[in-house]
């Protein structure tokens, strides 16, 4: 495929109207992404086209392709991938800032849909040039996991230095961010929070300094006698309910935030309000496209926070797995079995 620019116009000519994508035609296991030929999208108002050089592989996509409960729907055939970093390929119309030939991220529309490609249409406001020293790989992880870790911590936890934390899925996305932020926050102690004995190593050398298997059945227990019975001043909650979920409560101290933003369990949690009030302890909740969409100036501040934290070597983006896009679904059976010790990057077009 030869890629031709196009004088002053807003298009980079490719001579072909079609692309690769891995595309889902049913819900379920991972062999049900088919790699294959599709129309190329083109950008409207308001629209930038990108050719992906990297797309981030993140829980939502797994729960998508299952067909878990999700804030978004998800009609077949459908290209998952919320997260993508490449070039700007074309303009639709109104679109100012940006020009053909930047390098940009981006977080997708529907819900974070379309990533899955060689090409992916963008909304020109949720479009972002890559900072320079940046490689479209890191850029790929910088908004779902990147920023929801700092949010969580710094703005809703509102994390002090010499507080505690607990972090769950300590190696992955989410965690081995929040693990450095934590760091670079003063806390004190961290608390990882890993379910297998091979990531334990992982997690302390990214900066924990315990490290927790939230596998078993009263993790909470540990957690207490590690810090006197006090219990931890922060816990991230990424399942909703179930049995994680209350043993993060058990673990809680007083005057404790639990933020919860995630639904992994699949399965509904209760908490007793008067138990939140004796203990002055507060239950939060983190979304990070409704923080784009409502506080957009806040999120915006924390992308450009944690950019200069990567820039500064403060913050290392760890990436466990770079594979082909025609390797979707080896991809997906690496997150969901635990595999990953970081982020796991597609390449359209990588054979």
């Amino acid at each position: 495929m030869t890629t031709i620019a196009r004088g002053n116009t807003n298009e980079l000519l490719d001579e072909s109207d079609r692309m690769k994508a891995a595309r889902l035609h049913g819900y379920g296991k991972p062999d049900m992404f088919v790699y294959e030929d599709v129309e190329k999208p083109t950008p409207t108002s308001n629209q930038v086209l990108i050719k992906v050089e990297s797309v981030s592989v993140n829980f939502a996509d797994l729960m998508r392709r299952r067909n878990d409960s999700y804030p978004y729907p998800t009609p077949l055939p459908a290209i998952l991938g919320g997260e993508v970093a490449g070039t700007v390929a074309a303009l639709g119309e109104d679109v100012e800032g940006i020009k053909v030939g930047d390098l940009v991220f981006a977080v997708l529309p529907n819900g974070g849909m379309g990533g899955y490609a060689q090409y992916a249409i963008a909304d020109i406001r949720q479009t972002i040039p890559i900072p320079q020293g940046m490689t479209t790989d890191q850029a790929s992880t910088l908004v779902i996991a990147g920023v929801t870790a700092l949010q969580m911590l710094r703005d809703v936890a509102r994390l002090q230095p010499g507080e505690s934390v607990f972090i769950p899925g300590a190696t992955g996305g989410v965690g081995s961010y929040a693990i450095q932020i934590a760091k670079v926050l003063g806390a004190n102690p961290i608390f990882a929070g890993v379910s297998l004995e091979s990531k334990r190593d992982s997690a302390l050398q990214l900066g924990a300094h315990y490290a927790i298997d939230y596998s078993q059945a009263t993790w909470s227990q540990e957690v207490r006698s590690l810090t006197d019975g006090k219990g931890v001043d922060v816990v991230l909650e990424m399942t909703g309910g179930g049995d994680i979920f209350n043993e993060s409560f058990e673990s809680l101290a007083t005057f404790g935030r639990l933020v919860i933003y995630g639904s992994a369990g699949q399965t509904k949690g209760s908490v007793e309000p008067g138990r939140l009030g004796r203990a002055n302890q507060s239950l939060l909740g983190y979304y990070v496209a409704g923080q784009f969409q409502g506080r957009p100036r806040a999120a915006v501040q924390a992308l450009q926070d944690l950019s200069a934290l990567i820039l500064s070597g403060q913050i290392e983006v760890k990436i466990s797995h770079t594979l082909p896009l025609s390797q979707v679904a080896k991809a997906h059976e690496i997150l969901e079995s635990r595999q990953s010790t970081g982020k796991i990057i597609l390449k359209p077009w990588l054979n």
